[in-house]
């Protein structure tokens, strides 16, 4: 197996929360800007290494994103939870079952009885109808795993009460919906070149980080840069909030590209 240090290429496909920005019948300034950094899809990372392509959530704006950054393959979908905002675009993974057949997904048992649920005619294995996507799963537990020659680290956070997957990729870490990390987690977070983490507001939030939280968890883990993500109208505007933060601390924003 080749373990040689991979180039990551990452696109925010979203940096939104889970009704995005703007959200419907919102009279918020924010929702009323004309800056593109301040309208905000749901929350979606696409992460490519050697040709291949892999996005972390495909939620119900997928379709919108994919043709956005005109990304023609797909190899897999790493989900970090069952939540409509990170699983409702599971339908639109059929263009690239028609290349390659049954789309790989990654994720524990428990999201996967969910989607089962919701989405039954994705998994059915008989009288399927034609046009229905396929998928491939696998299974994961909180212990690293490898997807082609690429280790995989997952980092469990809780979002209120709900266990949600973090995913570490070499020194690249992605985050969302957290609120809690415990200490044997945050180790797996050492020596990271970029971290990527939820912050949905200024005020408290029950299950997610706000501003402050978020940036005491940066400096608490030490990454060498880090990204803000899963964004609300809340936060404030894209620029005036991007002023206020430290050194290499950043607000991302749909289509942003970065390189680890």
């Amino acid at each position: 197996m080749n373990t040689s240090k991979k180039l990551l290429k990452v696109t925010f496909l979203g940096t939104g929360t889970s009704q995005g920005i703007p959200m419907i019948a919102s009279k918020d300034p924010v929702c009323l800007s004309n800056d593109f950094k301040d309208k905000r899809l749901r929350s979606s990372v696409l992460i490519s290494w050697d040709n291949l392509n892999f996005v972390i959530d495909c939620g119900p704006d997928f379709r919108q994103q994919i043709l956005r950054e005109n990304v023609e393959s797909l190899n897999g979908v790493f989900f970090t939870h069952e939540h409509s905002d990170h699983t409702a675009g599971i339908d639109d993974l059929r263009p690239f079952c028609y290349q390659i057949g049954e789309i790989p997904i990654y994720l524990n048992d428990r999201i996967l009885q969910n989607l089962k649920h919701r989405f039954e005619y994705v998994f059915k294995t008989e009288n399927r109808y034609p046009g229905a996507p396929s998928v491939a799963p696998f299974i994961i537990e909180n212990t690293p795993f490898y997807v082609r020659d690429l280790k995989v680290v997952p980092i469990e956070v809780l979002h209120g009460n709900l266990s949600v997957i973090g995913y570490r990729f070499q020194d690249f870490a992605y985050l969302t919906d957290v609120k809690t990390v415990e200490y044997s987690e945050k180790e797996k977070l050492k020596n990271l070149d970029v971290l990527v983490l939820n912050a949905l507001r200024i005020d408290s939030h029950p299950t997610h980080f706000n501003l402050q939280e978020a940036l005491d968890f940066v400096a608490e883990i030490k990454p060498k840069k880090a990204y803000f993500t899963h964004i609300s109208h809340k936060l404030g505007f894209h620029e005036e909030i991007s002023k206020q933060l430290p050194e290499k601390v950043f607000l991302a924003f749909d289509g942003l590209k970065i390189e680890i």
